[in-house]
């Protein structure tokens, strides 16, 4: 299936689009909110494993609704090395299919489901990882990022 494309900001206020990364694989990920403690578990761990998965062609987008100011404070306070993409309007959030209904305490509310998109050079997703477990996820895409490269 064809990646939905479009246009973000990331935390520097520099506009990435998934189309100019045509060529490579990106692993692009929706989270919930900076500064929280799942997700910042995430980050950190796309960061340690950012050389890895670059050494093997794939870039690493990070994408929620919060600002641009938040993703650069988020960036900075943890040495996050990769491309955060501010969704305020959560157009892309949806087209990929990860906002969902969710519930918590007895809440239903609708917000950001963990999920990954493994993206080919081509531009296709090939693998769609939903629910994550943030301290274990990025060692699974790093293997199956190895395995389909070399297939």
């Amino acid at each position: 299936m064809k990646a939905p494309d479009f246009s973000l900001p990331d935390q520097n206020g520099t506009m990435h689009s998934l189309s100019q990364y045509k060529g490579k694989w990106v692993v692009l990920y929706f989270y919930p909110k900076d500064n929280t403690p799942g997700c910042t578990k995430e980050a950190c761990n796309f960061r340690d494993g950012r050389a890895y998965l670059e050494d093997k062609g794939a870039v690493v987008l990070g994408i929620s609704k919060d600002s641009v100011a938040s993703h650069k404070k988020f960036a900075d306070a943890h040495k996050l090395t990769f491309t955060l993409l501010s969704d305020t309007s959560t157009d892309t959030i949806k087209a990929f299919g990860s906002w969902k209904k969710k519930k918590f305490m007895g809440r239903e509310y609708e917000g950001i489901n963990r999920d990954t998109y493994l993206i080919n050079p081509e531009g296709e997703i090939v693998k769609k990882y939903e629910g994550v477990n943030p301290l274990t996820h990025v060692g699974q895409v790093t293997k199956d990022l190895t395995e389909l490269s070399h297939a």
